[in-house]
């Protein structure tokens, strides 16, 4: 009788408690990445050096991207230097957008919203199912613990019932 009781309160608890887990991690996940939105904005900056390739100043060829030096202006009046990764093919002088964070300092661009909403969602998933992980495990552990005690009763039961009929069976 125990065991069903168990049973039924790790099944609601799994159901709700994994489904809780869920909604609010997704809704976490999702307010971090709007902060971070929220507190990045894009600049243009200035190429002031050649970016470095990944072998000093070898300059690879396609879409790469090599750390160079920019030179930009927050909108209070602020100018700031910093390295960054740059396209391979930009020259100095070349203007390119960078994203900073409020305190004017370089960071990288925030995730879409596409990419946030998965990113939340499987989050979401991960953290409603370890939680119904740790339920039906906490179930079985009970489960366990319950069997455990019901062998030793039995052992305890034998024992009587074999001294009662003069004889030991094990």
């Amino acid at each position: 009788m125990i065991e069903a009781w168990i049973l039924l309160a790790a099944w609601v608890l799994a159901l709700v408690g994994g489904l809780a887990a869920g909604l609010l991690t997704v809704g976490a996940m999702q307010q971090t990445a709007e902060r971070a939105r929220a507190q990045s904005h894009p600049v243009t900056a200035v190429l002031t050096r050649d970016g470095d390739g990944p072998g000093g100043n070898d300059r690879p060829a396609g879409g790469a991207l090599v750390w160079g030096t920019v030179r930009w202006t927050e909108p209070d009046g602020v100018g700031h230097t910093d390295r960054t990764r740059v396209p391979a093919a930009a020259t100095p002088g070349s203007r390119i957008t960078v994203w900073t964070n409020g305190h004017g300092a370089l960071t990288s661009p925030p995730a879409s919203a596409a990419d946030t909403a998965f990113q939340s969602v499987l989050g979401g998933l991960w953290a409603g199912t370890a939680t119904v992980g740790l339920v039906v495990g906490t179930a079985k552990l009970a489960q366990s613990r319950l069997d455990h005690h019901r062998f030793d009763q039995w052992d305890d039961e034998w024992a009587r019932m074999d001294t009662r009929w003069g004889r030991m069976t094990g």
